[in-house]
């Protein structure tokens, strides 16, 4: 009889692990060998000094990139999904499979749809549950229309937790840029994602736009059950609501830990601060 239990998720298992992981461009090495675990519901930031890798990093776990050699293990709550052999059943891209398999992502420039009011912007994000029910919508299947009605629902739902309900028939476009940030989250929120990654979510922010991000990042871990992993250069915000840190340096890691180990790191200070001061 076959032994199945290493595919079987176990509670105590990291939600995400990467392990080896090295992506090359040519004869450029982006990441070398960068291995981290994400465990479930914690926040976890990935910080560096500009050109350390941390985006590459991110399109390989999301599925942009298929990475050059290394493993990417994703536990989905049924299966362990190796990101790199989801990838390999494509020709081109696999980014949809990897939101499938329950991961969500934000970007470090904005790509809402700008012409879109904001309620479309979160519908549209809901596309797949009403696509495969394409034809009962022609027929005017009850289960299709309960379908739009629970996209909408969601859709709201999440507009009132990122504080953006009054806004809803506004052109997504038209909204102030920190709204347009907190959409974008509420976007890849209505995906039901179990791990979401955040690519510089302060980046433009003013400080009362920050703390109202680092409250938002916390509600979604501690009421909506969301494990996140983000990119971030706002040392404030990092250091206050991350529960473990992973510091790149040219596509390495070189330092891990919580948020007092890394803070005063002399090599984390080296490379990210130039050896003058302590990270805060």
């Amino acid at each position: 009889m076959t032994d199945d239990r290493s595919e079987r998720p176990s509670v105590a298992a990291p939600l995400l692990s990467v392990r080896g992981l090295t992506q090359r461009f040519g004869g450029i090495i982006a990441n070398q060998d960068v291995s981290f675990d994400v465990m479930p519901q914690s926040v976890t930031a990935l910080i560096g000094p500009n050109g350390a890798g941390k985006t590459t990093v991110f399109n390989c776990v999301t599925g942009f990139y298929r990475a050059s050699a290394g493993q990417i293990v994703f536990n989905d709550g049924r299966r362990l999904v190796q990101v790199n052999d989801l990838l390999d059943r494509f020709f081109i891209g696999g980014s949809h499979l990897v939101a499938r398999a329950g991961i969500a992502r934000t970007f470090q420039n904005i790509r809402l749809f700008k012409d879109m009011t904001v309620l479309e912007n979160l519908l549209v994000a809901q596309h797949r549950a009403l696509d495969g029910n394409l034809w009962r919508g022609f027929l005017g299947s009850a289960h299709y229309h309960r379908q739009e009605d629970l996209a909408l629902e969601s859709a709201w739902r999440w507009l009132d937790t990122v504080g953006l309900a009054d806004a809803g028939n506004r052109l997504a476009g038209e909204l102030p840029y920190g709204q347009q940030r907190r959409l974008e989250i509420a976007r890849a929120m209505c995906g039901k994602p179990r791990l979401i990654c955040l690519d510089e979510p302060a980046a433009g922010l003013n400080p009362r736009e920050t703390e109202a991000l680092s409250d938002l990042i916390t509600e979604l871990r501690e009421h909506h059950e969301v494990t996140i992993l983000l990119i971030e250069h706002d040392m404030g915000l990092v250091m206050g609501i991350s529960d473990h840190i992973i510091v790149l340096d040219h596509g390495c890691v070189i330092a891990q830990g919580d948020a007092e180990a890394i803070r005063g790191n002399p090599a984390v200070i080296a490379a990210y601060l130039g050896g003058e001061e302590d990270l805060t």
